[in-house]
């Protein structure tokens, strides 16, 4: 069950060991883009990273909490009205509980953020 309730729908995931690929479709009606922002909407990074985590714990096939973000860079802005298909790759390494993710999301050719970080089955 996604947190983000119909924030996004997933129409493809394809896991290759540690390699996922995933397509994604947001909802640009959903309530969070009417006060981010009104009349211009902004997929709020946080957003994206509750994404990352759901895809990463689809992988695992359990629940994960975030432990540690090392890296996150935000370098484009995702306005769903205009690139509502988002595509996220994630790099995950399994060690003793923890899963360490490289992700990349992006929108035709332009990168929107850029992640890693350390996940903990919960």
């Amino acid at each position: 069950m996604s947190l983000l309730h119909d924030f996004y729908s997933l129409d493809a995931f394809t896991a290759d060991g540690p390699k996922v690929s995933a397509s994604i479709s947001l909802n640009s009606g959903h309530a969070v883009f009417q006060g981010h922002f009104p009349g211009n909407p902004v997929t709020p990074g946080v957003c994206m990273m509750q994404i990352i985590k759901e895809l990463a714990e689809k992988w695992a096939a359990s629940p994960l909490m975030l432990t540690t973000a090392r890296n996150v860079k935000f370098m484009a802005i995702i306005n769903p009205a205009q690139h509502p298909n988002i595509r996220v790759e994630l790099d995950v390494e399994e060690e003793g509980g923890l899963l360490s993710v490289k992700s990349t999301t992006s929108f035709e050719d332009t990168t929107a953020l850029k992640f890693s970080g350390v996940f903990q089955k919960v």
